[in-house]
């Protein structure tokens, strides 16, 4: 009975760390794009979203119990590098200023008009500050306090939109493919794939907190946690999509913001407002707590404690309070291009080691697997950024879905698994 307990709360807490900002805007503007073709999108959305931050959580249990130790099964530098530049996308440059200015847009602003952006952000981040400096009790705030509210009101919400659906499905230029794409690509916005990566390290401390300390205990707690987020998830992404879908607006243009105001106030009349502002800040508090004291622990074990928690949680958020001013838009903005980049080297690090870690220990084939993976997405950078033509990138197989890295990364990996198997053969004779 405490086992289910247990994994009960540390599972939900999980799903509230990973549902912010992004997983409550993107999908309805998904349906609203995609139109009738939602099936094939949510899943595709759902691999981006859903799988692969699973997959990164399983990664994580397979090598310890934090990214550093799945760093070290390649290199001893890879988690530092990786792990830094992870932590600035999901922290203080894009993810938690993106929780501020969400839930001001949608939550307070509508309702609130004439109350100040400064102000709010300085309250909101305020707030995450004093719920992040004792990291010890994150996971039980958020898993047995704000995650239920959240998940009761979020399914009162899709629940009136599928019964009584606002519109019919919106027209759509975009083939099934061309759906597909996009929902995968959009996927990438949530950032909970990389965000995955340092969870896990807070779930398994959880875990161990509560006295699941023998390994098989705690894979066993860690990995039905993350199987009760992804179920949570997948309802809660589907349902959205769907009354972005059905949302019987005809404008492509539309601000994320302005959609998900529109669904709440068409599916819940005047309460609608006050009910999806609630779920914003749940939503956008809980991942903006957890990432938050997911960048203090990390950079203060990197820094071998000469940087205290409590001073990078300090600084986090008022970094992240500046810059949420800027609007959410504007941080989706500025988001794609970095995440584009270090997205198809986090997957290839988890997805190699997922599927070989058990029987391929040498660290050649997953180093030449990486280092492809890096040199695609530096071109696909480069591309977006005008640097040169996206002919290049275009030629590669499956990089009209997005997956331009997968091939070079089989071939990187096959190249190091030689060398690998030379090395050792010339060594035993």
């Amino acid at each position: 009975m405490k086992k289910n307990k247990d994994t009960l709360t540390i599972g939900f807490a999980l799903f509230a760390m990973f549902f912010g900002a992004g997983n409550l805007l993107l999908p309805p503007f998904i349906g609203l794009q995609v139109g009738h073709h939602t099936l094939i999108t949510i899943i595709a959305f759902g691999l981006t979203g859903i799988i692969l931050p699973f997959l990164g959580i399983l990664s994580i249990v397979k090598s310890g119990n934090t990214i550093y130790d799945l760093g070290n099964r390649i290199h001893p530098l890879l988690a530092p590098i990786l792990g830094t530049i992870i932590m600035l996308c999901i922290g203080p440059l894009i993810a938690i200023p993106r929780t501020g200015a969400t839930t001001f847009e949608i939550g307070i602003a509508p309702n609130f008009p004439s109350f100040s952006p400064i102000l709010f952000s300085a309250i909101f981040f305020g707030i995450t500050w004093a719920l992040s400096i004792s990291p010890s009790k994150v996971v039980d705030i958020i898993g047995n306090i704000l995650t239920p509210l959240l998940l009761v009101l979020l399914f009162v919400l899709i629940l009136m939109g599928v019964i009584n659906p606002i519109g019919e499905y919106s027209t759509s230029i975009l083939s099934t493919a061309e759906s597909f794409k996009f929902g995968f690509v959009e996927g990438y916005q949530t950032v909970d794939m990389l965000a995955s990566l340092v969870f896990a390290g807070i779930i398994i401390a959880a875990a161990q907190s509560k006295g699941y300390t023998k390994l098989g205990d705690k894979s066993s707690v860690v990995i039905s946690s993350g199987i009760i987020s992804s179920v949570c998830l997948i309802f809660i992404y589907g349902g959205l999509v769907y009354l972005g879908a059905t949302s019987g607006i005809e404008d492509k243009g539309i601000s994320r913001s302005a959609l998900l105001i529109h669904i709440a106030k068409s599916t819940l009349g005047d309460y609608g407002m006050i009910a999806i502002g609630v779920c914003i800040a749940l939503a956008c508090l809980t991942t903006s707590i957890a990432l938050t004291s997911a960048v203090g622990s990390f950079f203060s074990e990197l820094t071998g404690g000469k940087l205290s928690y409590k001073v990078l949680v300090t600084v986090c958020s008022i970094f992240s309070a500046i810059l949420a001013i800027l609007g959410v838009d504007k941080i989706i903005q500025f988001a794609y291009p970095p995440l584009t980049f270090v997205y198809p080297i986090a997957i290839t690090l988890v997805l190699y080691i997922i599927i070989f870690g058990s029987f391929i220990k040498s660290k050649a084939p997953y180093i030449g697997a990486l280092l492809a993976s890096t040199i695609v997405a530096f071109i696909s950078l480069g591309s977006m950024l005008g640097w040169w033509s996206a002919d290049l990138y275009k030629q590669l197989p499956f990089a009209d879905v997005d997956l331009g890295w997968l091939t070079p990364s089989i071939i990187g990996f096959v190249i190091g698994l030689i060398i690998s198997k030379a090395k050792t053969e010339s060594i035993k004779s």
